[in-house]
């Protein structure tokens, strides 16, 4: 079942003027989508309290123009909407985005001190 979130489109200098973002419960990942093209992926894992987001992954063809972070800021949007979830950044990308973007940490999974 796919859920298209309700973030408005972005515009891009003279490469996408709209994009399509969705949540695919069923099969435990976010897509995003230029017309008809399948351009970006961002698999996760959900277990009610947090989301560990696994893989960040751009069709070949689509690379260098900013759809994984497209992706990963408006899944991030999403979970900080619903406010219940916690992110674990397991794939190295999403880790980065988070480091690019410490004003969105708020969001991220505390580690357990000793």
């Amino acid at each position: 079942m796919r859920q298209i979130a309700d973030v408005s489109d972005r515009s891009y200098d003279g490469w996408v003027t709209s994009l399509t973002f969705a949540r695919e419960p069923d099969a435990s990942r976010y897509t995003l989508h230029s017309g008809t093209d399948l351009v970006c992926v961002l698999d996760y894992r959900d277990d009610g309290r947090s989301v560990a987001m696994t893989r960040a992954y751009t069709v070949p063809t689509f690379r260098g123009h900013g759809y994984a972070g497209e992706i990963v800021d408006r899944a991030v949007a999403e979970l900080e909407r619903q406010g219940d979830r916690s992110v674990i950044p397991v794939c190295w990308y999403v880790a980065e985005w988070f480091a690019a973007h410490p004003e969105r940490a708020g969001i991220l999974q505390q580690r357990a001190t000793a």
